[in-house]
């Protein structure tokens, strides 16, 4: 383990790395407090301009951007309850009634601080557990895999509201579509490419996540305008109060932090899940063992139940990354596009990413540690700064966000029909937000379709057509096991549900 400190280190601390580590910090605080972007979008947009550098530089810059956005998501939850990403609705519960009692400052310090020692911890953790799964994993073959990224494909209902269900396997069935465009990696054959020799290589996974996410939104948000807190967001920097957190207050937010920073990490972990379950688990948690004095405060201003979702949701990001970097399956919608990234970089993450690529596995670790204490450095001196960025016009957000998706694609391969396609699924995506269609599932299935399918060819090769593996092999068997308990479980319990409302 120590050797991979030693290379991380070596990597992370390059003046380069740095410098991409910091920017991408800022510029996931910045997006990460705009309501209606989040990380997914910010991630799409670095893509491109991470094409020329090496993986582990890029991916350091991704995470940057990754765990910024829920940093400066806060800002925007607190000073005019607008969660600019969904990990931080909870902080809103009790960020904004602080605000709204003229400590607003105090309420940024204490989230900042949260956040920081939730990410260490977690990044603490995560440098132990990530060399010990990777070791396990060592024993995968194809049919494993084959049976991981099924498993993974299971995990898209947790990316959506309840109710959604439907609409995000659609979703995936759609993604799982658009990978077998292109040209058969077995039999050498065009399929789906309707004579069109700009569809041979298949569809760009950074056209479609551009097209899915950042372009999509930039034009939604101007079909869809909403300029209610236009004054508030506006007036939100100019009075935010001290800084100061009391030594009382202190007292009362560690153990609240050390508990859900634990908790945030291992729901981190669950594919499927993430930042935004992790941050309620933790403020009911928290709420469930508050004194009946401090319960009373939840919801109207109290410290611990800001505490609690600031350290799980930034502990919840580091999570994420184990079973993205230890098993190839992302852990949330925005690890998903990250995972497609890593491939296009030629990186196979998953079981040998730890022999086989070993300064992005411990550089991405390390730069953790580095980014939370930038983020920190950053944040509580500039915070009342940061706050008046909230009112940066739409005007100037959407043309900045069409120019860097349409040139950053352009540049890619320099080829005029993959702005015409990417504007094409851009309105697909549109019309499929406006019905609640989810977009990270359809992420999902395009990048696990590929997968799938190569896996899927060598264990059939292997067992001559025969699906004995799943219980020739106790891997297999015992993801497998796994599949059928994940997808029975919903379906039980919604049994149950209905049978308890029947009249009797």
């Amino acid at each position: 383990m120590w050797d991979g400190v030693t290379t991380g280190l070596s990597t992370a601390l390059v003046p380069e790395n740095l410098l991409l580590v910091a920017t991408g910090c800022i510029t996931g605080t910045f997006i990460g407090m705009l309501p209606g972007l989040g990380p997914i979008s910010a991630i799409a947009l670095m893509i491109p301009m991470t094409y020329g550098f090496d993986p582990a530089s890029g991916m350091i810059l991704m995470a940057g951007v990754y765990y910024g956005a829920i940093f400066g998501g806060s800002t925007s939850s607190i000073l005019v309850n607008a969660p600019g990403v969904a990990g931080t609705v909870a902080t809103s519960f009790d960020g904004y009634p602080l605000a709204q009692q003229g400590k607003a400052g105090k309420a940024l310090a204490i989230a900042a601080i949260a956040s920081f020692a939730g990410g260490t911890m977690a990044a603490v953790l995560l440098m132990i557990a990530a060399p010990a799964l990777a070791q396990v994993s060592l024993s995968f073959q194809s049919p494993d895999y084959l049976m991981l990224m099924i498993l993974g494909l299971t995990a898209v209902s947790a990316f959506v509201s309840p109710g959604k269900v439907l609409q995000a396997l659609i979703a995936t069935v759609i993604g799982l579509m658009l990978s077998t465009v292109g040209t058969d990696p077995s039999a050498g054959i065009q399929r789906f490419t309707f004579g069109s020799l700009d569809l041979v290589d298949g569809i760009s996974f950074l056209l479609l996540a551009m097209a899915t996410f950042a372009l999509s939104e930039a034009l939604l948000s101007v079909l869809k305008r909403d300029d209610r807190k236009a004054d508030e967001l506006a007036e939100a920097g100019e009075d935010i109060g001290s800084l100061k957190i009391e030594k009382e207050v202190f007292r009362q937010i560690v153990p609240v932090v050390g508990r859900s920073s634990v908790t945030g990490f291992f729901i981190g972990v669950l594919p499927g899940a993430g930042a935004t379950i992790a941050s309620f688990i933790a403020y009911g948690i928290e709420r469930a063992l508050a004194p009946v004095r401090e319960k009373l405060k939840f919801g109207k201003g109290s410290v611990r139940g800001l505490a609690a979702p600031e350290s799980a949701n930034n502990a919840a990001c580091t999570g994420s990354f184990v079973p993205l970097l230890t098993l190839g399956i992302p852990g949330s919608g925005t690890t998903a596009v990250m995972l497609g990234a890593l491939i296009s970089y030629g990186v196979q993450p998953g079981p040998q990413l730890f022999q086989n690529n070993p300064d992005v596995f411990w550089s991405v670790i390390i730069s953790m540690y580095i980014g939370n204490l930038i983020l920190l450095i950053l944040n509580l001196p500039l915070i009342p700064y940061i706050a008046r960025l909230l009112a940066l016009p739409k005007q100037l957000l959407v043309p900045l966000i069409l120019f860097f998706s349409l040139i950053g694609v352009y540049l890619v391969s320099f080829n005029p029909f993959d702005i015409y396609m990417m504007t094409a699924f851009a309105l697909v995506a549109i019309c499929l937000r406006l019905f609640d269609y989810p977009m990270a599932p359809l992420i999902l299935g395009f990048i696990l379709g590929g997968m799938m399918e190569d896996n899927l060819q060598r264990t059939m090769t292997l067992y001559d057509g025969s699906f004995r593996f799943l219980w020739e092999r106790p891997v297999s068997f015992g993801i497998a096991i796994l599949l059928v308990a994940v997808v029975l479980t919903p379906i039980v319990r919604g049994l149950r549900a209905g049978a308890s409302h029947q009249p009797k």
